[in-house]
């Protein structure tokens, strides 16, 4: 396999190193808008790096995209970017009849009079609805391969196909006990697609009901999540899988909660009271004269690299779906769950364990599809497909996953 990587930050510098250690891929180029970041991925692999090239690449020029992936020959286009380019990386992996995998969904908006009771547009509607393209071109796009979304979805297709005959709710329940020694703030992952999915209206899925918001930060629970991290508050986040498994998994109830913290979401109001989540540009003085900036771009410089953390970093994340319903006539619930411990990431791959944990399973995911265990076409999430080839080949690459039966 062929792959065009788009993005090497935290996680597409994951990716090659999980994938640098695998036998599937042929070739894959890594593409970043700074060149030198991109090379810095590829010099890293050492040995390993002969199947890997650098090049510069701006996600958003579409023709660009389209041109490198006929140049390259690439099978397939691996997107490792924020959100904002979803769509020009997802439509010239299209026009240039290769597969797409991308481990967050197009971008939603806030209905324009009722943000928190109704939704405008939702996670993924732009690409769904590119799907008839996808499927009359025999090409595949699969959508939401990250962990959360990924992971989470494929836990939920694995309960409903093996472990229920009837779901009540399934709930994606996030949570960690990380710590960085020297920061007072220093969030695990970009802080651009937090900031958009926290401030977001949450969206909640019901049967009877379809899709509907809430307000940010809403139902707020104590989640007890395994392997030691705790008990930590969970409350609703807008997120991908409550826009995908509906889809696929007959649930009366879907919902995404995340274990933010106090002072994280303190943090986050802030932001939004003083104007500083906003994404469209702000005209400043600049040295040379006025300049046009983003708020949001503001804060991600002035935070640290959440990739160049895993030295002062300490603790585990977990990442996991509860569900609830009947099996043979009786009550059940369980939490499926996959924890990265980050002194076992940084030790065995240098990378942290929020990104490593976010980069091992589009990597799983592609293993699968260059062998055929995996296949389609259109447009599809995770739970499409058969969990259980990709809940033993994520166990080979030596981090299983668990099952706790709840009280």
């Amino acid at each position: 396999m062929r792959v065009l990587l788009v993005g090497a930050g935290g996680v597409g510098t994951a990716v090659t190193r999980i994938a640098a250690r695998r036998e599937f891929l042929t070739h894959m180029v890594v593409a970043d808008y700074d060149l030198a970041r991109a090379e810095a991925a590829v010099a890293a692999l050492g040995e390993r790096g002969d199947r890997f090239g650098a090049r510069r690449l701006d996600a958003s020029d579409q023709d660009e995209v389209r041109r490198i992936l006929v140049e390259e020959r690439c099978d397939l286009l691996l997107n490792a970017t924020d959100p904002r380019f979803v769509m020009p990386l997802f439509t010239a992996a299209l026009e240039a009849g290769a597969h797409y995998l991308d481990m967050a969904m197009s971008l939603s908006a806030p209905h324009a009079s009722r943000p928190f009771e109704e939704c405008g547009v939702k996670l993924g509607d732009e690409q769904f609805a590119l799907a008839g393209r996808w499927d009359e071109a025999g090409r595949l796009a699969l959508v939401g391969m990250g962990v959360e979304p990924g992971l989470s979805d494929v836990f939920a297709r694995y309960a409903a196909d093996e472990l229920f005959d009837d779901i009540e709710e399934i709930g994606v329940r996030d949570g960690a006990n990380l710590t960085v020694e020297g920061y007072d703030f220093a969030p695990s992952f970009s802080i651009w697609t937090t900031i958009e999915e926290c401030l977001n209206p949450p969206v909640v899925y019901e049967k009877d009901r379809g899709w509907f918001t809430t307000a940010p930060f809403s139902e707020p629970e104590v989640f007890d999540f395994p392997e030691g991290i705790g008990e930590v508050e969970c409350v609703n986040v807008e997120h991908e899988e409550v826009l995908l498994i509906p889809r696929w998994v007959d649930a009366r109830r879907v919902t995404f909660k995340y274990g933010l913290g106090d002072d994280f979401i303190a943090k986050l109001k802030t932001l939004h009271e003083l104007g500083l989540d906003a994404t469209a540009g702000v005209t400043v003085p600049g040295d040379d004269g006025p300049v046009r900036v983003s708020p949001r771009d503001v804060v991600a410089a002035c935070l640290p690299d959440p990739a160049g953390l895993g030295e002062r970093m300490t603790g585990k994340t977990c990442a996991g779906t509860w569900v609830k319903g009947t099996k043979d006539g009786a009550s059940r619930e369980v939490y499926l769950y996959h924890v990265v411990d980050n002194e076992w990431s940084m030790r065995e791959y240098g990378s942290q364990a929020v990104v490593w944990q976010t980069a091992v399973n589009p990597v799983v995911a592609m293993e699968l599809l260059s062998t055929g265990a995996w296949s389609g076409k259109g447009v599809l999430g995770p739970e499409a497909l058969p969990p259980r080839p990709f809940l033993e080949l994520l166990t080979e690459y030596g981090s299983p996953w668990g099952l706790r039966e709840e009280d």
